[in-house]
């Protein structure tokens, strides 16, 4: 192994201990993939768990060298999940599996079970994406200059334009979502989700879901959008993290309008001159010398695309008033005791703050 092998495996994203409450009958997962004729043999595998996902759990199975696929990701929802669970897991595997051939950052997809008696429900196998995922701050001791870091930064917008020119037609994906009307559907969805999750201490919206139903536009097109791309759902070349090896989390992918996939990445994007606030709830290293702000990343998506940036505001407004009630859906489980996390004990002052954000830009954009 080279010095440069050494220094960049320091870097590669790993999976820690094994959470008891999140344990599985590994035994039985192992005996169902030998059944599917990918002998395994009688060693079980090396298991351990990544953190993070509110939705799915996500686990490292490590078999021996000796076998193919060896190095493999499982994917189920947590203990106890029924709504939809079928649907969930089985939808993200398809989705994946048909995206591969013509989008090559999706991952290789092993097997999907849908026999309930192995762990308890349903659960998909992929192979894993070796390499670094950027979160809230780079590895420890890795550092990018200001020139890879933007380069960095156009490799993931250069990778959300190479999906939203994927043919989907021709890759069977028509079938993903409704398509024609998804600017409408999203504005109706979201206003409706957070009047339900609306609680006493948070502002109504109104002002800013009557905004938004006035201001909406057509469809700029369809195609596949991912509906969740951040950088910490990217995988990058640990021996070149300029390089994008994998796009993950795909549970949300439907067929939409591009724009509106990328204002809702782009209401996630903390730049290093934004509000201290905002900088509280950076989970991808956005801030970077080098980085582009928003404003540079919307100019050069549209000119990639050849689409009019006009009408930008509206998609700026819909992505925060859709991060908010995301924040606001989280809060009402810790309000109605659903759920006893500290962490989303404050989440209802970032709502406050999100709603604040759209006002400005709604202000800003001179659109009455």
């Amino acid at each position: 192994m080279t010095i440069q092998q050494t220094m960049s495996e320091q870097f590669v994203d790993q999976a820690k201990t094994l959470r008891d409450s999140d344990a599985f009958d590994l035994q039985a997962v192992h005996d169902w993939l030998n059944a599917q004729g990918f002998d395994y043999g009688s060693q079980l595998p090396q298991i351990k768990q990544f953190s993070g996902g509110a939705s799915n759990l996500t686990y490292h199975l490590l078999y021996s060298p000796d076998y193919a696929n060896n190095d493999l990701i499982l994917r189920r929802p947590p203990a106890g999940h029924k709504a939809a669970s079928a649907h969930d897991m089985r939808r993200e595997f398809n989705v994946m599996q048909r995206l591969k051939p013509v989008y090559p950052y999706a991952p290789d997809m092993i097997a999907f079970c849908d026999d309930a008696s192995v762990i308890g429900g349903d659960f998909y196998l992929m192979q894993r994406l070796r390499g670094i995922i950027p979160r809230g701050n780079l590895p420890k001791g890795m550092l990018l200059s200001k020139e890879q870091a933007r380069s960095l930064c156009y490799s993931v917008i250069d990778k959300l334009i190479d999906l939203h020119q994927v043919d989907y037609q021709a890759a069977g994906l028509q079938d993903l979502g409704k398509g024609q009307g998804y600017v409408k559907r999203q504005v109706e969805g979201w206003s409706q989700r957070y009047i339900k999750s609306k609680t006493w201490n948070v502002p109504g919206f109104k002002r800013i879901m009557t905004w938004l139903q006035q201001q909406q536009p057509e469809d700029v097109s369809t195609c596949i959008i991912h509906n969740d791309y951040r950088m910490d759902n990217l995988v990058l070349n640990a021996d070149n993290p300029g390089e994008i090896i994998g796009v993950l989390d795909w549970e949300m992918a439907t067929l939409g309008d591009p724009l509106m996939d990328l204002g809702g990445a782009l209401a996630y994007w903390v730049q290093a001159d934004d509000d201290r606030l905002m900088r509280m709830i950076r989970r991808q290293p956005s801030h970077l010398p080098g980085m582009l702000t928003r404003e540079e990343i919307v100019d050069y998506y549209c000119e990639k695309m050849g689409f009019d940036r006009s009408h930008w505001p509206f998609y700026e407004v819909f992505g925060l008033f859709r991060l908010a009630v995301i924040v606001q859906q989280i809060y009402y489980r810790y309000h109605h005791k659903q759920t006893d996390n500290p962490a989303f004990k404050h989440f209802w002052l970032f709502v406050h703050y999100l709603h604040y954000r759209c006002q400005r830009v709604i202000k800003h954009s001179g659109i009455k």
